[in-house]
């Protein structure tokens, strides 16, 4: 380890910190140092076993060599090329890799850095899609409440969380919601799937009802809503929601910057489902979080519609400076040989049982009111302190960090999505070390 790694900031101040508890972490800083594989490395030295695969995105494990030879390649050969009028060869290549393990007829990629832009694109390229096929009059966005597709204006305005929204004014106009999918009293420790709730994705039939079909573009969905607490779709749920947009001739886009890359035990939650959507956003796996990227995939009669007029002309006037950028290109390019080769976008379908019974067997610790899984990816729900909602399911985390172990906490949700690569032995560690700490908690 470089002696860089051991030298801790003389000032915590200056960085206003993300999602965070900014004044209890600068009392006492969880930091960590160096990453392999399964394990962060603290600034004291402690190995932590990493059950959030980082922050979703991690699926191939931490500071794998064939990843990191590419950035160190890219970077010494062509650090940046301008994606406007210009291009560099290695973008396209990952571009048609990509096309490769989409679901069929997603022929074309848009990229971005990041899950936000790649919504705000998604949502961008269902606009103007309908304008330009000639229904300009569907500018309506339909979202879910507890959905979270980033904090671009564009995805808290269709997301619904509300402490993502309420501090800043009236976002978007034109955008409704439909009711989330978490029926405890009904579901409550399902195994995969749970059987009840397919009827309200109906509630989009009452909703084109009262805005009519004509003015709506389209409808973005989570096919497993990951940020609040892993909510999991109903047996039917989302087969419905493609059938009423397609008698509707609305878009149907899904979010899949969680699920992409493996994380259900196929390539992309589409295909766990078996439903295709008109556009998939992704980011997070598709560099395995090592250097920020996002895709957008979409159909090829959506991409096709925008190829008309003057060939010299812009068809699309959107994107990024960073659109494709060569070193996050070749970061990509390479975590998708590093999952072919250790056969990672399926291998999560061959440790699902296993993980399934060790996340319910926490069924009966302390405070425990649901435990929810699918692919590989779990979700222990703790009943809340009275007047304190969060807290207990925060002092696990912190408990947890202590104790060796990264979890992520929602609310007062528990949730866990480890790296594709975790062996049978660690995820018990992993189930043990939240056991521990839920018989600790207050």
């Amino acid at each position: 380890m470089s002696n860089r790694l051991n030298v801790a900031p003389n000032d915590l101040s200056a960085f206003w910190m993300p999602f965070t508890a900014n004044r209890q972490f600068k009392q006492a800083p969880r930091m960590l140092v160096a990453a392999k594989d399964m394990h962060y490395t603290t600034s004291d030295g402690r190995k932590v076993l990493d059950g959030t695969a980082g922050l979703w995105c991690v699926n191939a494990g931490h500071c794998r060599p064939k990843i990191t030879e590419a950035i160190q390649r890219q970077a010494a050969e062509l650090d940046y090329a301008p994606a406007f009028q210009m291009g560099h060869p290695i973008v396209f290549e990952l571009a048609n890799r990509l096309v490769d393990i989409a679901p069929q007829g997603m022929d074309h990629v848009f990229f971005t850095n990041s899950g936000s832009e790649s919504v705000d694109t998604a949502l961008k390229i269902a606009l103007a899609y309908q304008r330009v096929k000639g229904e300009g009059a569907r500018t309506r966005l339909i979202g879910r409440e507890r959905g979270y597709h980033g904090v671009n204006f564009g995805g808290i305005s269709v997301g619904g969380i509300v402490t993502n929204r309420k501090m800043f004014g009236t976002l978007l106009s034109g955008v409704d919601h439909m009711p989330h999918t978490h029926q405890p009293a009904k579901n409550a420790f399902t195994r995969g799937e749970p059987e009840h709730g397919a009827e309200l994705a109906d509630e989009l039939e009452r909703i084109v009802t009262l805005h009519d079909a004509s003015t709506i573009a389209a409808v973005i969905v989570e096919p497993v809503a990951g940020s609040t607490g892993v909510l999991i779709p109903p047996k039917g749920y989302l087969q419905k929601l493609r059938d009423i947009c397609t008698k509707h001739g609305i878009l149907l886009i899904f979010d899949e910057v969680i699920t992409g890359f493996g994380r259900l035990g196929t390539p992309f939650a589409a295909d766990y489902f078996g439903v295709t959507p008109d556009i998939m956003v992704t980011a997070k796996g598709v560099s395995n979080g090592v250097i920020p990227m996002g895709a957008v995939f979409v159909k090829k009669e959506i991409h096709d519609a925008f190829m008309t007029g003057p060939e010299h002309l812009i068809e699309f006037f959107h994107g990024y400076t960073y659109s494709g950028n060569p070193i996050a290109s070749a970061a990509a390019l390479a975590t998708l040989e590093t999952y072919k080769d250790e056969g990672l976008l399926t291998r999560g379908a061959e440790l699902a049982p296993y993980w399934e019974d060790a996340l319910h067997s926490l069924k009966d610790a302390p405070n425990v009111i649901d435990v929810r899984n699918i692919g590989l990816v779990g979700a222990i729900e703790l009943s809340p302190i009275a007047g304190q909602p969060t807290k207990r399911a925060f002092s696990a985390f912190v408990k947890a960090f202590e104790k060796g172990c990264l979890i992520r906490t929602t609310g007062d949700i528990i949730a866990l999505s480890p790296p594709l690569i975790i062996e049978k032995g660690q995820i018990d560690e992993l189930i043990d070390c939240v056991r521990t700490v839920l018989n600790e908690v207050e």
